[in-house]
């Protein structure tokens, strides 16, 4: 609220009634008369409530026609016909005194920023208007000045209302001046006074503050927020700040990556962990795999398991040593007197003073003597003592053999007792001669053997061939080496290649008889000497005998039958022959005395002649 200074002396202020501010002046009081420059003065209390005026910083509604200019806030109208307030321009307002006063100013707005941005009229803060004009172009000459200065009641500058106003209402520090007005410390929080009205009777003045003690507020200081807060407001929590949609998103996003390469890291460590756990141990706790129940150990007789639980108690193993060389062969039990058949070969390195140890499937082992051998049948039979309980092997049929009738091989392979093979009889009466070390040819063998697909190896020799019935129906004494060589043992310790040879047990059985019974073996013969060197079709008799004698013995088996120096036999019982040894193969199938039907040819022509076989001692 600006109030007219006073002029120089004889002057008087004149009311301006067209001021559009609608500012106007308070006559002084009494006491305030004589001092006009020292401290200030009471108004009087309004009798008649007023309409409350509006918000700080609001425009009010408009009054008619005579509404003020725009930028500068009226006073309201009160109601009632006495005590109002003028709403146009130019009109003067009722003071409690009853005097009108003059507005200030010249009618025009001025210059200055305050009045250029609406600044808020006199009526709600005096100095606004004051302050507007002066950031203008300064005071006029003849303006009236503020009566006091500086206001005790620390009046805010700008935007406050005046000591009749309604108190506005406390803001926090926090918030924003109006535009273009310097920020200003709030004023302590006061009761608002009544509306002034002409009926209101005086009041008391209150006690003023010592000016002494109070210190006057400098409207035009630094604005300090955190003093007025620290002075009006209490401390409050910071509120959070709100997060866009896109930045949760983010952060979602973010957090789910984050989790999902830990969660990924963690149970890759977890699972390398469990999992050399479980290759080193082979799982979680004891691991117990699924198994077929047991069952009846029995099999069928006429299986190969069969046929071998029935045949390996009787089948055993000789470790042969003498003269500087050993061996390993099979052999089995003939009876339960301990006689063992095996072959020649397998014994031989013994000799007449070495040392044979008998093995038996159960693992009992017992030394072994030499009852009788012959190389001329590749056979010989030993004998243990002191041994019970022997279980002898039933002895078969070789004749009954047919090519393709499955066969079981029990021996001991490398030294590897007890080894059982299976196959079947590939051919029967297969010539085969073996040995031959000496040079007088007296160790050959010749075999009219079975020959058998079922794999039998150095070791195996002297073991028995099995038909389905568990029987023996041949001794195991050769193979076809890779080399092509025919040698019991090998030859050059090869494998089997699937040609073996068994001596067939037919001939086995007289052999071993005689070797039991006497000693020695007997050889069926013709009585003839062959040349061994002819290489045509069949087998021809010499020219002359092997000791100087004649070709054809006298008195012999072929004497009798007519045969001469010379002729070429080529069939024995209507079987061909192709050479001198087939014809000696062919012969030791047969038992001394037996009778043979040859085919004979000589000078181109065939005839027939028919023999019984002559006995020769064995060797």
């Amino acid at each position: 609220m600006n109030q007219g200074k006073p002029g120089p002396p004889g002057d008087e202020p004149t009311v301006r009634p067209e001021a559009p501010e609608g500012d106007f002046e308070l006559p002084l009081p009494a006491a305030r008369a004589a001092a006009p420059d020292e401290g200030d003065y009471e108004l009087e209390r309004p009798q008649p409530p007023a309409p409350a005026l509006p918000a700080h910083g609001t425009a009010p509604a408009a009054a008619g026609p005579g509404a003020p200019d725009e930028g500068t806030a009226p006073l309201p109208a009160a109601d009632g016909a006495d005590g109002t307030v003028a709403s146009g321009p130019g009109t003067a307002a009722r003071t409690p005194a009853g005097a009108a006063a003059e507005t200030s100013g010249t009618g025009e707005h001025p210059a200055g920023p305050a009045a250029a941005q609406g600044g808020v009229s006199d009526a709600q803060g005096g100095p606004a208007s004051e302050a507007g004009a002066g950031a203008g172009a300064g005071p006029a000459e003849g303006q009236v000045r503020p009566l006091h200065d500086p206001d005790p009641y620390s009046t805010p500058p700008y935007g406050e209302p005046g000591p009749w106003a309604p108190a506005p209402p406390v803001q926090h520090p926090g918030n924003t001046p109006a535009h273009g007005v310097p920020g200003a410390a709030p004023p302590p929080v006061m009761a608002a006074p009544p509306p002034v009205t002409d009926a209101a009777p005086p009041v008391p003045a209150p006690a003023h503050p010592d000016p002494a003690a109070t210190p006057a507020a400098d409207p035009w200081g630094r604005y300090d927020p955190w003093a007025a807060a620290a002075a009006a407001t209490p401390l409050q929590q910071a509120e959070p700040v709100l997060e866009g949609r896109e930045q949760r998103r983010g952060r979602t996003r973010r957090t789910l990556v984050a989790g999902a390469l830990l969660l990924a890291l963690v149970s890759g460590g977890v699972g390398g962990v469990v999992g050399a756990h479980l290759e080193r141990n082979g799982g979680i706790g004891t691991v117990e795999l699924p198994q077929a129940a047991r069952n009846d150990a029995g099999r069928d007789p006429g299986s190969v398991a069969g046929i071998a639980a029935q045949a390996l108690p009787s089948v055993v193993t000789l470790h042969v040593s003498g003269g500087g060389a050993a061996g390993t062969g099979t052999g089995f039990v003939l009876d339960e007197r301990g006689h063992i058949l095996t072959n020649d070969h397998v014994v031989q390195p013994a000799g007449d003073n070495g040392d044979i140890t008998v093995t038996f499937h159960s693992g009992d082992t017992a030394e072994a003597t030499v009852v009788g051998r012959d190389s001329g049948y590749d056979l010989a039979v030993v004998k243990v003592k002191g041994v019970r309980g022997l279980a002898p092997l039933p002895l078969g049929n070789s004749d009954n053999a047919r090519v393709g009738d499955p066969v079981v091989a029990i021996g001991a392979p490398f030294d590897l007792a007890g080894t059982v093979t299976s196959g079947i009889i590939s051919a029967r009466e297969r010539p085969i001669t073996a040995g031959g070390e000496k040079g007088d040819g007296s160790d050959v063998s010749y075999v009219d053997a079975l020959q058998t697909d079922a794999p039998i190896n150095p070791g195996n020799s002297g073991g028995p061939l099995l038909d389905t019935e568990g029987r023996v129906i041949g001794i195991n004494s050769a193979i076809r080496s890779a080399d092509g060589s025919d040698d019991p043992d090998g030859g050059g310790r090869a494998g089997s290649i699937g040609l073996g040879f068994a001596i067939p047990i037919n001939q086995g059985k007289r052999v071993a008889e005689e070797l039991i019974n006497t000693g020695k073996a007997t050889h069926p013969v013709i009585g003839v000497t062959l040349d061994m060197e002819y290489g045509g079709d069949g087998a021809r008799v010499a020219a002359e005998g092997s000791d100087g004698g004649p070709p054809v013995t006298t008195g012999g088996p072929g004497a009798r039958a007519g045969i001469k120096a010379g002729d070429v036999i080529t069939e024995v019982d209507g079987r061909r022959v192709h050479s001198g040894e087939e014809l000696i193969v062919k012969t030791r199938a047969h038992r001394p005395g037996d009778r043979l039907e040859l085919t004979v040819e000589r000078d181109g022509k065939e005839r027939k002649v028919s023999l019984v076989l002559g006995s020769s001692g064995g060797g």
